[in-house]
């Protein structure tokens, strides 16, 4: 029975996303062209430059080298900053997960330099690093890491305490327990930590690659944040709808691929 409603659930939903999207493009479209329809422009949308513009400009656009050297150097930067932010932040969260005496020396500071944002440390990353690639760098780090770590450290948490009480009882090890029970009781928090995660970096990247004037690129090949930023200094206000939709792409596909790959890890949360 319900492999038989599946496929049915599925076409539903792929039919209401169509419909969604389409339903906005169409709005956003008289929004865009209401003062020329309608003799007067609705409020904020007729500032906003229409998606017939927006797709001709794109059009142009992807003959263009610069264009994707930018996503390249931008999803370049993320994949660095992620990796490094998944390298540390989950042995960090599971060490403070585990050890007492660890969280209580570590945690604290984590605390404190949590709610600092990512793109308030821009100004001392810039001054403090070498060059703005790797200022770029640290800040797409940052991102990710405080998000992967209490997302590592909140599953570990809310594991049941009787699967502990259980594997003592039939004499595990600490390693044991960590492998078997903390490890793969963490792992759907992992995952969720790195979506969310992984759309925090594409978030600064951008801010950064703005602000530090695309990590010493020139041109329309220093990322897609300076790609927007020199569309909006040159006035072509399509380009940077072009560099907004292109970053929303990037981080869509960035996001699924991860919760594709997560769920190899996490077959039973299927059933």
């Amino acid at each position: 029975m319900a492999g038989g409603l599946a496929p049915k659930h599925e076409g539903g939903s792929v039919a209401r996303a169509v419909f969604s999207i389409v339903a906005f493009l169409v709005l956003w479209e008289i929004g865009s062209r209401s003062k020329e329809w309608f003799g007067f422009p609705f409020p904020w949308i007729g500032q906003v430059p229409a998606p017939t513009a927006v797709v001709a400009v794109w059009f142009g656009l992807l003959g263009d080298s610069g264009y994707w050297q930018s996503w390249y150097l931008s999803l370049l930067r993320v994949l660095g900053g992620f990796t490094m932010a998944m390298v540390v932040g989950i042995p960090f969260g599971l060490a403070m997960a585990v050890s007492r005496g660890f969280h209580g020396v570590a945690f604290p500071v984590f605390e404190v330099l949590r709610p600092i944002p990512p793109l308030a440390w821009v100004p001392a990353a810039i001054i403090f690093w070498p060059t703005a690639e790797l200022s770029i760098a640290f800040v797409t780090f940052l991102g990710a890491f405080f998000t992967v770590v209490i997302n590592v450290l909140g599953g570990a948490k809310s594991i049941d305490g009787r699967y502990f009480q259980s594997a003592q009882a039939m004499g595990a090890s600490q390693w044991d327990i960590f492998r078997r029970v903390v490890l793969p009781g963490s792992l759907p928090s992992i995952v969720v930590g790195a979506a969310v995660g992984m759309g925090i970096t594409w978030e600064v990247v951008v801010a950064a690659e703005m602000i530090s004037g695309g990590g010493g690129q020139s041109g329309s090949g220093g990322g897609l944040g300076f790609f927007i930023w020199n569309s909006y200094v040159g006035g072509s206000y399509e380009q940077i709808v072009v560099g907004m939709i292109s970053i929303g792409i990037a981080g869509y596909i960035c996001s699924e691929l991860l919760r594709m790959f997560g769920g190899l890890f996490t077959p039973w949360l299927r059933r």
